[in-house]
Formats: structure tokens, sequence, C-alpha cells
């Protein structure tokens, strides 16, 4: 193995990085809205939301816990790589798929529980009336 395998990561690494903290970002802003619009009340409907919201801040922040140490550990390969130990860079960068790939699980998670979000807005537009 070379020092340009590992390489091929950084960039896939680094979009992913960004696009996770695109979604940290979306759902703080969508916290500080529903926060200002709700005042000193909550409809069921919120406390709904609320759950979800906060599971998706969790995973979200354990996606990019993934992804910042498959971050590492793909340094760390290049690294061993480059000092000539082969055998210690072929397993940190191993070790920095398997990373990846929990990273990649935890944003499917996510992905399927922000459709969940999405149903029950669905929901409660079913509910009201029809004109």
């Amino acid at each position: 193995m070379t020092l340009t395998t590992p390489g091929l990561l950084f960039p896939a690494i680094s979009l992913l990085l960004l696009a996770y903290t695109n979604r940290f970002l979306v759902l703080a802003q969508l916290i500080r809205e529903l926060n200002a619009r709700e005042g000193n009340t909550l409809r069921p409907l919120v406390r709904a939301q609320i759950d979800n919201l906060r599971k998706r801040i969790k995973l979200i922040r354990f996606m990019q816990v993934w992804g910042v140490i498959s971050f590492l550990l793909c340094t760390l390969s290049m690294f061993a790589l480059f000092i000539d130990v082969a055998l210690t860079g072929i397993i940190l960068f191993g070790a920095s798929l398997c990373c990846l790939a929990l990273s990649l699980i935890i944003s499917l998670y996510e992905i399927h529980i922000s459709c969940d979000a999405i149903e029950i807005e669905l929901q409660n537009i079913e509910k009201k009336p029809s004109l």
C-alpha cells in the first residue's frame, strides 16, 4: 500500500464532515425557531418533535465523532506509511475505514429518524379540517 491509498479518503471524509456539520446547523436553527415560535407553552406535536430533534442531534454528534476518528486514523496511517511501517499503516487504514463505515451507518439511521419527523408533520397536517 502506498501513501496515496489513504490519501484518497481525505477529500471524502472532509466532505462528509462538512455535510454532517450542515445537518447539525440546520437542526440547531430549527430548534431556535421552534423555541421562538412556541413561547411559554408546548403543543403535543412540538413535544414529539423535540424528542425527535434531541435524538437526531445526538446521532449527528456520533456521526461527527466517528468521522473525525476516521480522519485521524487515516492521517496516522499515512504517517506510518511515510516512515515505512507498512503493517501499522495498513491496520490503521483498515480501522479508519471501519470508523468511516460506522459513521455512515449512524448517518443512515439519522436519515430514517429525519423521515419520522416529516411523518409527524404530515400527520399534523392531515388532522386539520378541509375547506
